[in-house]
């Protein structure tokens, strides 16, 4: 059940994004169907990045909370400490602790997911049965003619600023936890009825991203239907992470993940609300 649970959160995204992506632009905003779930798992960059030459560890932080109608507060936190190489390999350690089905246990749940863009394979380790589940890679023609998550994301973008729904503010260059970040806030205006929304409802997001490390070092999202979620990268270390961190360890059994688990079959991904706010419609 848990292992489903997990795989149900992060199998569409990584099954959509791991392999093959080349992109160095930066990582999607807060319009993107992956983002405020992505920053839930550890993710600082989008899954289907790969960069080279620039190895660094951290310890990514997310933090949310949602406060209800009654007063009553719902918080969430995940934390993953991440690795990435020279060769563009990462890898990330989540533990999940009072979100979704693994909170009724008290117990938090480690997810280590390794992806390895030079053998074009990724894994998710299981320490407690021993086994590494093998995930499929991506389809060769994926991100072509302009069909990429990043590509459709941007013009989702510009048409929204076109419409004047989306305001993307510059704000300027800052030292976050020792690295130089750039920073953008995104105010997006959802109009009066368009979500059966009485009056119109602004959803903030800021984030500070580091053109040197490609990956974004702070977020702040506040959405009046959802509460506030901030992440934040810290204890950047800029060493070249151990090689072995990048390989199944030796004992482990190698599975192959089928397509009808990462996608959570039949009835599809889990809904946001289950791990993140959803994104703005």
């Amino acid at each position: 059940m848990k292992k489903t649970w997990i795989y149900l959160v992060v199998g569409g995204a990584l099954a959509l994004g791991s392999y093959g992506a080349s992109t160095q632009e930066p990582p999607p905003g807060p319009h993107d169907p992956f983002g405020p779930r992505m920053e839930l798992l550890g993710f600082g960059e989008h899954p289907g990045k790969v960069v080279t030459g620039a190895p660094y560890s951290a310890l990514g932080v997310t933090e949310s909370t949602q406060t209800l109608a009654d007063g009553n507060t719902i918080n969430r936190k995940v934390q993953s400490t991440v690795y990435r190489d020279s060769q563009g390999r990462t890898r990330r350690e989540t533990t999940f602790s009072g979100v979704g089905p693994l909170a009724a246990s008290g117990q938090p749940r480690t997810l280590v997911m390794i992806h390895d863009p030079v053998a074009g394979t990724g894994y998710v380790l299981h320490a407690d049965s021993k086994t590494a589940e093998q995930l499929p890679a991506r389809p060769a023609n994926a991100g072509k003619s302009g069909t990429s998550p990043e590509a459709r994301f941007e013009a989702h973008i510009q048409q929204e600023i076109a419409n004047g729904t989306l305001k993307k503010e510059d704000l300027g260059t800052q030292t976050i936890n020792g690295v130089s970040a750039q920073g953008t806030r995104y105010t997006h205006t959802i109009p009066a009825g368009q979500v059966g929304n009485a009056n119109a409802i602004t959803v903030v997001s800021e984030q500070w991203y580091s053109p040197d490390l490609q990956v974004v070092v702070k977020s702040t999202r506040s959405d009046p239907r959802s509460g506030q979620v901030t992440y934040t990268l810290t204890n950047i270390q800029r060493t070249e992470p151990a090689a072995s961190l990048f390989t199944v360890p030796s004992g482990y059994t190698v599975q192959q993940a089928t397509a009808h688990r990462m996608h959570g079959g039949p009835g599809g991904p889990p809904p946001d609300g289950d791990v993140a706010p959803p994104p703005e419609e």
